[in-house]
């Protein structure tokens, strides 16, 4: 409009100004339009322009203040996380990284203890607890640790039946990283002992702790994890708490954890004057060596080392129980992810008075039964028992008949699983896998019990009756060293029939009787080797026959007279199942020359191997260093040596490698982590008797390095070796005893099986699951750095190799005379499938 105007008003008039036209009228209407427009424009325009601006500046208003507001909330939000940051590292970072953790208990005598104190939240708890919190920070700040001395914290008062208040705290200390030395254990329990003046006067152990009545015999101070620290101290939400106020009455204990884990406590208490007997029904948890899944059950209300009585770390089916030693127990749960469960209860029960006397009659048959106390329970730290015994003549003694134990006479060193005085000797207890008779040449017997273990163990019976002291086993048997009692044509069968080998050792040569009628002797009857011209020893070796430790049994149940029959190529039984699980013990060597970085090193006697020659050798290292060695048994299992995994600081799965497929150390084709350790429940760290562990591992080799890695097959129970057969040991260590370099390469040494009589003349204490190999002038042997790897020897010529010792101990190594002594394979072969068939 505004062009067209301008456009108008600049044409020429051709009419005069007074005469009127369409055309100005057409002109005058449209300059009427044009002003109607402007005046549009100029009233309504600038309206919507200002509503537009209006529009935009309150939207532009709304977002500078979304802008200032997440501005604004960022800041406070760095700057909180700033101060946060602060705050850990000044505070609980000083004290996660420099704290150290004490638990601790002892007994308040002479204080009368209320229920109230058993509420944390009550005044009553608050107002003693903070009375001797004082005590011990006035204890700890006028020691000598006082300036790493932080704070205590009380966090259970319980009652047992001696009266007084039984206290449970925690200790922190800072210690400073670069501060030494560092607060240890025995220091702080020896300033708190000290602190404690005992009164002679009344012979009491009760004195006084700055003015507070202390049994020092109830004090334990344990170092202790931070972990521990938070999940149990005050404020925790995970600790629940369990009373048991009438005996017998069994309370439930269900923990079920969800993917998300868990990791809880349950302080259980009852009634004083009694004991708290914790039932597990069910428990369904990984087996990790307690290290992702474990229950720790303590002998307190505070997870301290020194008051543990058990640990579960494998699923429970068949239900067990345990007792406490006081009226308190602690469950610790740690699951990691997964479905998990618990299933149990608790109950509070009478303490046991374990006393009997009882009459033996004049018979062999079984008069009665003792067994450990609270059995079938597991036998707590803290118990004793007496049996009183009498037969009615003095020709008569008391025989007592145990199913898995055995008493030896005590020596220098402290009984580890039982102390027992019969009459007035002592004797020390010791978990054994077969029956014992032990023999009481006394018609008057008094035998006391005394449990000796930390922790808990397992329960023990044993059948009792008499004995005639002049002739201890009827006509016509032999009497072990065990105690049992086996036909004389038994002896120097082959079988170990006394448990002990004590009716195999020493015994003569057989003679052969190959052209006679009678029978051929077990020892020459289908051993695998032709000890007749006529054969007649190794005719009809697969006939079915009664079985026996000497004789091959088949999946069937069956027995035939082959000893060696497993995995030999033949199909010796009916069912064909000792053919069975034979992809093992065939090992493909590859010759080449050795370069000159790897020299021929000799391991006492021993020279290199070649590559795929022993394809199931492993070795173990702790902690990044070489430490033990291990055969292949499975895909994911290993077998080694229980010795090399016996001290707590090398129990940790966590803390070893396995290198598979290795010739020279660095070379390993597989590389494994450890899942877990089993070593077996009755080892014995003094004597070495069941020396021997199984090692899961974590990830199992793959199949395409089945020329590198291999099994070796595992011997039958039957197993037989004679002076013909090859044995070789391997391993990568010492070469002498004064040695002080491992060898690069993998060493191998022949050496021969000897037999038990010549074992045991040479060590005497040497067990049936032991054997000794070795050579007369002692130059090929094992020696440190070999525990636990193989004796593997070949049955037939060019046949399958077994595992038939474990490197466990000597004397020395390679001394002349001295040969070494291996865990014998063969007798654990149902304990070795008991864990890795599940």
């Amino acid at each position: 409009m505004e062009t067209e105007e301008a456009r108008e008003e600049s044409g020429p008039a051709n009419e005069d100004d007074g005469a009127a036209s369409v055309t100005d009228v057409s002109v005058e209407v449209a300059t009427v339009d044009g002003m109607l427009n402007k005046l549009c424009r100029t009233y309504y325009g600038p309206r919507r322009r200002r509503k537009k601006l209006k529009k935009k500046k309150k939207k532009l208003l709304n977002l500078n203040l979304q802008h200032l507001v997440i501005i604004i909330t960022s800041v406070i939000f760095v700057i909180v996380i700033i101060l946060w940051s602060l705050v850990w590292y000044f505070t609980f970072r000083r004290e996660s990284n420099s704290g150290v953790y004490f638990a601790g208990m002892f007994r308040v005598a002479n204080v009368e203890f209320i229920p109230e104190y058993r509420h944390a939240d009550s005044s009553e708890f608050v107002s003693m607890a903070n009375q001797i919190q004082q005590v011990i920070s006035n204890v700890y700040r006028s020691s000598s640790v006082s300036r790493l001395y932080k704070h205590n914290i009380i966090t259970d008062l319980s009652n047992n039946d001696k009266g007084g208040v039984l206290v449970h705290f925690w200790m922190i200390f800072i210690v400073p990283r670069l501060k030494t030395p560092s607060v240890c254990e025995e220091c702080v329990n020896a300033i708190f002992r000290d602190s404690v003046l005992t009164s002679l006067k009344n012979r009491s152990s009760v004195g006084f702790l700055l003015g507070l009545p202390v049994d020092i015999d109830s004090i334990f101070i344990n170092a202790a994890l931070r972990t521990d620290y938070t999940s149990t101290s005050t404020g925790s939400e995970c600790v629940d708490k369990l009373y048991a106020g009438l005996p017998e009455v069994k309370v439930p204990l269900n923990v079920f954890s969800s993917w998300g884990g868990l990791s809880c406590h349950i302080k259980l208490t009852s009634a004083p004057g009694t004991i708290i007997r914790l039932t597990v029904n069910s428990l369904d948890i990984e087996p990790t060596d307690c290290i992702y899944d474990a229950i720790t059950v303590y002998d307190s209300l505070l997870p301290m080392r020194i008051k543990t009585l058990h640990r579960l770390c494998e699923s429970v089916r068949v239900p067990i129980s345990l007792v406490s030693t006081s009226n308190v127990m602690l469950l610790s749960f740690r699951l990691a992810q997964g479905n998990k469960s618990f299933r149990g209860f608790f109950q509070a029960i009478p303490e046991q008075e374990c006393i009997s006397v009882n009459i033996v009659p004049a018979s062999s048959t079984v008069a009665g039964e003792i067994t450990s106390p609270f059995y079938p329970s597991l036998l707590p730290p803290l118990c004793s028992c007496t049996w009183r015994l009498k037969t009615p003549s003095s020709a008569f003694g008391v025989a007592l008949k145990f199913q898995n134990y055995i008493l030896s006479p005590k020596d220098l060193i402290p009984c580890e699983h039982g102390w027992w005085k019969v009459n007035e000797n002592i004797y020390c207890g010791t978990y054994v896998s077969h029956m014992t008779v032990f023999r009481i040449p006394e018609a008057s017997v008094e035998v006391v019990f005394r449990c000796s273990s930390r922790n808990a163990e397992q329960p023990f019976s044993a059948t009792y009756s008499s004995f005639n002291i002049s002739q201890p086993c009827p006509e016509g048997h032999f009497l072990c060293t065990t105690g049992l009692c086996v036909e004389k044509e038994r002896r120097c069968d082959g079988l170990d029939d006394c448990q002990d080998e004590s009716d195999e050792v020493y015994c003569s040569n057989p003679i052969k009787n190959c052209g006679g009628s009678s029978p051929l002797h077990p020892l020459y009857v289908c051993n695998g080797k032709n000890d007749c011209p006529n054969g007649r020893d190794e005719s009809n070796c697969t006939q079915e026959t009664s079985c026996s430790g000497i004789r091959y049994q088949c999946s069937s149940g069956t027995c035939i007279l082959k000893k060696n029959a497993k995995c030999d190529g033949v199909f010796d039984c009916l069912d064909h199942s000792d053919e069975k699980d034979c992809a093992c013990g065939r090992p493909t060597p590859v010759k080449h020359v050795i370069d000159s970085a790897h020299p021929q090193e000799r391991v006492v006697g021993g020279v290199n191997s070649v590559e795929g020659e022993w394809p199931w050798q492993v070795s173990l290292h702790f902690a990044g260093h070489l430490y033990c060695g291990a055969s292949v048994i499975s895909s994911e299992w290993l077998v080694s040596a229980a010795h090399c995994f016996s001290r707590e600081s090398l129990s940790d799965a966590r803390q070893w490698m396995a290198y598979l497929g290795m010739l020279a150390q660095g070379s390993a084709k597989h590389v494994a982590e450890i899942r877990r350790i089993v070593v077996h429940e009755y080892y014995n760290a003094r004597t070495f008797d069941y020396d021997i562990a199984l090692l899961q591992l974590r990830k199992a080799w793959p199949s395409n390095l089945a020329s590198f890695i291999q099994p070796v097959c595992l011997p039958s129970a039957s197993l037989t070796l004679s002076d013909g057969h090859r044995c070789w040991v391997t391993g990568w260590g010492y070469r002498s005893e004064q040695d002080k370099v491992l060898p690069t390469v993998l060493q191998k040494a022949e050496v021969n099986i000897m037999s038990q009589s010549e074992c045991k003349r040479t060590y005497g204490p040497v067990s049936p699951r032991m054997l000794c190999a070795g050579v007369p002038s002692g130059e090929q042997d094992a020696c440190r750095g070999d525990s636990g790897g193989p004796l593997a020897c070949q049955v037939s010529v060019g046949g399958r190799w077994f595992l038939t010792g474990i490197v466990s101990w000597g004397s020395g190594c390679g001394r002349p005379n001295f040969p070494g002594v291996y865990t014998r394979v063969a007798k654990f072969i149902d304990w070795i499938n008991s864990h890795t068939n599940n």
